[in-house]
Order: structure tokens, then sequence, then C-alpha cells
């Protein structure tokens, strides 16, 4: 296998190439002046299988970048080629709230399934969706981060999970169990798109444990800056905040730093100055059991 980095996240791209003994091949990209991309791949892909790295946050011009760079593999000769999308974009719209809303979870899963022949991600918001394959015509892998969080938590001290919503429940109890440590869920009340209120119990007990609020994805992070303040406000210390994806509004993180959190860890499937979870040796076996598959299916 090759592997092909399509979004500049070096990091990643090296911890992968060296998980998956594959090669990092070169690649040119820029833009022309009106916007549109340019790509030069100058290496020989003929016969080769290709692994394309792409994590896909703000995804317009990656999700363009996967099709120009997997119909040129097609041409170049290459193999078979397999999507790595640390973080999978375009779920949140997997049904039609106001008549007329564009679905387009489904329209970007059949650009990719037309693009790529697989694809591995990790914890994909999949909330009304049971399964990736429900949209999507193409082996995938989903892979879940919860292992790797719960071996960080074990360096904490007593940490206590808090999940601030019921939505978080898988989450919280996951990393709980992996961490071998207690867990909480509380209930939220949402009035916005930044507004939201927790309700919080009496948990004064726990103010020798180290409190960790544990999220798949923080974007606008009110949900955990609320909770963090009623945390403080019951006197335990102030939280640590763990995102499997660091999306982060504008102004989010600032704000999150600005109130009574501790420290924002995330995993490295979106590159943000807040990885410190590596996730490849999670992705490194689930690519090979991928492109085994597919192998033998042709």
């Amino acid at each position: 296998m090759k592997l092909l980095c399509l979004d500049q996240h070096q990091a990643m791209a090296t911890a992968l190439s060296s998980a998956l003994g594959a090669e990092q091949l070169p690649l040119e990209q820029r833009h022309f002046p009106d916007g549109e991309l340019y790509f030069n791949l100058p290496a020989d892909v003929s016969g080769e299988d290709i692994v394309l790295l792409c994590h896909l946050h703000q995804p317009n011009d990656p999700a363009m970048a996967i099709w120009f760079l997997a119909r040129h593999l097609r041409d170049m000769g290459a193999g078979n080629i397999i999507l790595v999308a640390p973080y999978l974009a375009y779920m949140r719209q997997d049904i039609r709230f106001q008549p007329g809303e564009c679905l387009t979870s489904k329209y970007f899963a059949e650009l990719i399934s037309q693009a790529v022949d697989g694809l591995t991600t990790i914890d994909p918001h999949l909330h009304r969706y049971n399964s990736l394959d429900e949209i999507y015509r193409i082996p995938s892998r989903v892979l879940h981060a919860t292992d790797a969080i719960g071996d960080y938590l074990r360096t904490l001290a007593k940490p206590l999970v808090i999940g601030p919503d019921a939505e978080s429940e898988q989450w919280a109890t996951a990393v709980a169990n992996a961490a071998g440590c207690d867990y909480l869920v509380l209930n939220k009340q949402r009035s916005g798109d930044r507004e939201v209120a927790i309700d919080v119990p009496d948990i004064r007990h726990y103010q020798q444990h180290t409190p960790v609020l544990v999220d798949d994805i923080v974007s606008t992070g009110r949900t955990m800056l609320r909770t963090a303040e009623q945390l403080v406000q019951q006197g335990l210390p102030k939280p640590l905040c763990i995102a499997v994806h660091a999306v982060f509004a504008e102004g989010a993180e600032q704000e999150m730093r600005a109130g009574p959190i501790a420290d924002i860890v995330s995993c490295d499937c979106i590159p943000h100055p807040s990885n410190r979870i590596a996730t490849a040796g999670l992705l490194a076996p689930a690519i090979n059991d991928l492109m085994d598959q597919i192998r033998r299916s042709i």
C-alpha cells in the first residue's frame, strides 16, 4: 500500500504510514487565483493500492480533492483505493427537519461511494442512521476512540467521567468502562444553537475526583462550558474536557478556556493544538482488514 495525504495533517500521515508500513506519496497541491484546485502526483502508482488520508473538517475543498485524486489515481492505473477520514463530514443532516431541506448526508455518501472502494472512520455522528451501510455503498470500518481515551484517563488521579446529556451517555459509559472509573450522565436543555442549560444533581461527594467531560464532537463548546460552571459551583475541581473531534466553531475554544475548565484534550482526528490522543494505532489494523476484504471480493 501507498499513503497519500490530502489534508496536510502531516503528524497523522507520518504515524499512519509507519503503522501501516506504507510509503507516503509526494503530492503538489495549490489553488489557482479563482479558487480552483491544482494537483500534481509525480509518483508511479500503477498497480498500487492507495490509502487516501483526509480528515474532512471544513469539508468542501477536501471533498473535491478526494473526488479529483481518486479519479486521477484510477486514470494512472492504481489498484484499490481506501479513504481514511478520521472525521467524517456531512453526517448531521440525516433527516429533512424542514420542508425543502437538502439531505446532504445521503448525497455526500453517494459521491464518496463513487470515488473510492472503501471507507474507514472514527466515531461518525450516527444519530438517525443505524450504520454507514444505510447511505454508503462501499465497505466500511467504523472505529471508536473509547479505548484510547480510556488509556489517557488512566494517567489521571481518580477520574470521574461526566456525560453532559443523554446523547453523550454512550461515550461516558464506554470511556468509563475503558478507564475503569465512575461516570455520571446529566440532563441538558437546549434553547438555541448556542444556548444550553445543564441540570446537575448533588455530586459534592465527588469533590476528591478529577471530573472529565467527554463527548464525540466539540463545536460551540457551550454544553461543556455550562456543565463545567455547574460542577465548579458544587465544589468540584475544574473539569478536563475531552473530545474525539475538535471541530470548534469560531471563538468557541477561547470562550471555553476563559471559563472554569482545567484543560481541553482531543484525539488527533482533526489537527488541533489540543491533540494529545493518537489514533494511528487504532486505524492501521482496520485499514489492513478492510483492504484485505476488498482484495478478496475482486
